[in-house]
């Protein structure tokens, strides 16, 4: 379903949805580079220069600050061979555990060592020889290796699921690390001072943009370019890591493990044709949902998320939501909600307990039933998953 918003050039999928949200969409739709329109998709909310949930179509510039700090971010999700049948009755706080030794978690911790997993090395080399190809300087994180294969904090997460067939998934959210961090802020602050440089006008600083055919833009998209691959590795490499815990735990052979395997961004850049033109679309919360393309949705920890097939939707600039959308702040969050609030909505699953994750209660996000139902004309679902074991980090 299409909601109409107050603008000729936005198009609207949530039905809950408020004003300051728009208003950003507003703002980001006016610059006059966005081509045809921009797309709110069902879990759009607030946040930083653009709204999370926005696509946005650009000529000829890309805004930095639009793609965000956490470049790459996404999900991967992968089938196994184990059923719920084949998983009960096991004691799940062992595989957390097991989760919790193989991959670091929370801002800041990374890899001790690069030798632990056989895997990991090749990883590192073609990450090396890519940045090498596109001259992509990392001499700003010199801990960027040992950063792949790690989680990091907030709404971040691995989870053990269960879908509608009684089939078990292995389910894990995260992005481009502290290395990602840098070079999107690097370039952030590049867009801003060439903006007062030029004496651009801004609604909003957080929309500053680089031009195409200048070397900053040049820049940009390399480095940008290395650093969605890398989110996209350290996602391969905390599932290959995920598929030996599950293994070891279920005493089998790691290689047998998986019978399907989903790696998707919901915060990049990437060159599509719309409207019958070239443009860079940024999705900003929102995954890719070109006709018959898998995907995934996540609800919040405790709800339900989704393997999704795409519609190829026009309107929607052939995307879809990344999750359920930030219905309070962080600190709302914790102000309305307590660690006994938290584990009676964690009822039956296994997680990590305490206040530190009280910001991530489901009550802190919209339902992903209504955004679900507010995608019926983006994706259709392929299966639901029912998490039974949930890690992440503070």
């Amino acid at each position: 379903m299409r909601f109409e918003a107050a603008s000729a050039k936005i198009v609207n999928f949530a039905t809950e949805i408020d004003e300051q949200t728009v208003e950003q969409a507003r703002q980001t739709a006016a610059l006059p580079f966005v081509c045809p329109h921009v797309a709110l998709m069902p879990d759009a909310h607030v946040g930083k220069g653009a709204a999370v949930g926005t696509v946005i179509p650009t000529v000829g510039a890309v805004i930095p600050a639009a793609v965000g700090v956490d470049i790459g971010c996404g999900m991967i999700a992968a089938r196994t061979v184990f059923t719920a049948n084949d998983i009960a009755g096991r004691d799940l706080s062992l595989l957390r555990a097991s989760l919790e030794s193989a991959i670091p978690l929370s801002p800041g911790n990374y890899n001790r060592s690069l030798r632990r997993y056989p895997f990991t090395a090749d990883r590192v080399r073609r990450l090396e020889t890519l940045a090498a190809e596109h001259g992509v300087d990392l001499s700003h994180s010199p801990k960027w290796k040992e950063q792949l294969g790690s989680l990091g904090g907030g709404n971040h997460f691995i989870e053990l699921c269960v879908d509608d067939d009684g089939q078990v998934w292995m389910f894990l959210h995260s992005g481009s690390r502290g290395v990602g961090n840098k070079i999107a802020t690097h370039h952030i602050e590049v867009a801003k001072r060439l903006c007062r440089r030029d004496g651009v006008e801004l609604p909003n600083r957080d929309l500053a943009y680089l031009t195409e055919g200048t070397a900053e833009f040049d820049r940009y998209i390399a480095d940008l370019g290395w650093t969605q691959q890398f989110a996209l590795a350290n996602r391969e490499e905390m599932m290959d890591r995920f598929r030996q815990a599950l293994a070891r735990w279920m005493r089998a052979d790691p290689d047998g493990v998986e019978t399907e395997r989903i790696n998707t961004h919901h915060n990049y850049t990437a060159t599509e044709r719309h409207g019958g033109t070239d443009v860079w679309v940024t999705r900003k919360g929102a995954v890719a949902a070109h006709a018959g393309r898998l995907g995934v949705i996540p609800g919040s920890m405790g709800t339900r998320s989704y393997i999704v097939r795409g519609k190829g939707n026009p309107d929607s600039l052939c995307s879809a939501p990344h999750g359920a959308g930030r219905r309070y702040s962080r600190s709302e969050a914790r102000r309305r909600f307590t660690a006994a609030d938290l584990k009676s909505r964690m009822a039956g699953i296994e997680y990590r307990h305490g206040e530190a994750w009280v910001d991530e209660i489901p009550d802190a996000y919209k339902p992903i039933d209504t955004v679900m139902a507010d995608s019926r004309d983006l994706v259709e679902v392929v299966t639901s998953l029912r998490q039974v074991l949930n890690v992440k980090g503070t």
